[in-house]
């Protein structure tokens, strides 16, 4: 499987973002920079979203890839749960596919609906998946 960088990922999931209607002209940090990663408002109704994204780690820098990946999952995960807390926003942490079974096991449907999470994973093609609290069974 291929391994996908943060800016890749992030590249699609504004794509996807752009397609659901959001303004992207609100706000895109670059890696280096402090902050959330994305931050985008809906074209037709004052909803915000905030995304937090993370990619592969880099097979020749790591030894342990799996560790990477949980340590990165727990990052980004405590970054966005430390913006919550405004009602008309709406919350994702965008990541590659290869994180999948790692979210599924740890974000259960009660929590992805109380925290009013979305997850966005991303394959090699730069398609998005939803993850919600929807489509997600219950634990």
């Amino acid at each position: 499987m291929k391994t996908l960088d943060e800016k890749f990922v992030r590249r699609a999931v504004i794509n996807w973002l752009s397609r659901k209607g959001y303004n992207l002209r609100l706000r895109e940090r670059e890696t280096s920079e402090h902050g959330v990663d994305i931050k985008v408002r809906h074209n037709k109704y004052p909803r915000y979203f905030l995304v937090e994204v993370k990619g592969d780690p880099d097979p020749k820098k790591v030894k342990a890839p799996h560790s990477r990946r949980e340590s990165s999952f727990r990052t980004a995960l405590g970054q966005i749960v430390s913006r919550m807390g405004k009602a008309r926003y709406k919350y994702g942490l965008g990541f590659p596919e290869s994180y999948e079974d790692r979210v599924r096991r740890r974000l259960s449907q009660a929590i992805l609906k109380k925290l009013n999470l979305v997850i966005l994973l991303v394959n090699n093609k730069g398609k998005v998946k939803e993850i919600n609290w929807r489509n997600t069974k219950k634990k």
